[in-house]
């Protein structure tokens, strides 16, 4: 089933605990959380931003997300592994859940297959490109819409490859143990870029594609942990 809600996640940590972080979670926080339903997408070190770790998951429909969250956190696993990835954090609860900006434009992990435990990150230096771009808080879906196929043209004149493009699910929170961020309107996009050389070409792009926000576009550069599904 394609998933429908996700979650763009967005922590913070204590100076110097980011590969610890990777290790617990590419470790014991994968298949234990797809086994009760989610999807992890993708995990993400910020090269620029030593103390942030960045991650995407996913969830058939909000039902699905209500059931599957309980499940997890009040479990076993997180009962064991929870204390050690909560220690290396600062700040957990910004987050943004999310939909597909267009039918198809979500994540299409169909394919891919994941790296198994123990492997090492790739040395390539690849990465990846996610913007969140502000519109105003009380913008409506179609205009946030708009503004996502407005920025999926503008990423594609750089010859980037759109893997997702999102706007917020403003639906009720249906676990309010884990707050996400409310009164938003954001639609954001993950890219791969063409060549590593089109990069500052394509973050120019984004940051001049108008949305009628009156905030910047967040961008950053993003490199995939050795266990993300996308690499």
């Amino acid at each position: 089933m394609t998933d429908t809600v996700f979650e763009l996640r967005r922590y913070t940590l204590k100076p110097g605990a980011r590969d610890t972080l990777v290790q617990v979670f590419d470790t014991h926080l994968v298949e234990t959380q797809e086994a009760v339903g989610m999807s992890v997408i993708c995990q993400f070190r910020d090269p620029a931003a030593p103390d942030q770790f960045v991650w995407f998951r996913g969830f058939a429909d909000q039902e699905a997300r209500t059931r599957a969250l309980p499940t997890f956190y009040g479990g076993p696993v997180w009962a064991e592994h929870g204390p050690a990835a909560n220690e290396t954090m600062l700040a957990w609860h910004d987050v943004l859940m999310l939909k597909p900006a267009a039918p198809g434009s979500g994540f299409d992990t169909q394919g891919l297959e994941r790296s198994p435990p123990g492997t090492s990150d790739l040395e390539d230096g690849r990465n990846y490109i996610a913007a969140i771009h502000h519109l105003a808080p009380e913008a409506a879906d179609a205009e946030a819409a708009l503004a996502a196929q407005a920025i999926a043209d503008a990423v594609r004149s750089t010859g980037g490859a759109v893997i997702a493009s999102l706007i917020s699910d403003r639906s009720e929170n249906g676990f309010a143990r884990l707050p996400v961020r409310e009164g938003e309107c954001v639609v954001v996009t993950l890219v791969r870029p063409a060549v590593a050389q089109a990069i500052p070409a394509l973050e120019a792009a984004l940051h001049a594609v108008p949305v009628g926000g009156a905030r910047a576009p967040d961008i950053a550069r993003l490199a995939p942990t050795a266990r993300s599904l996308l690499r």
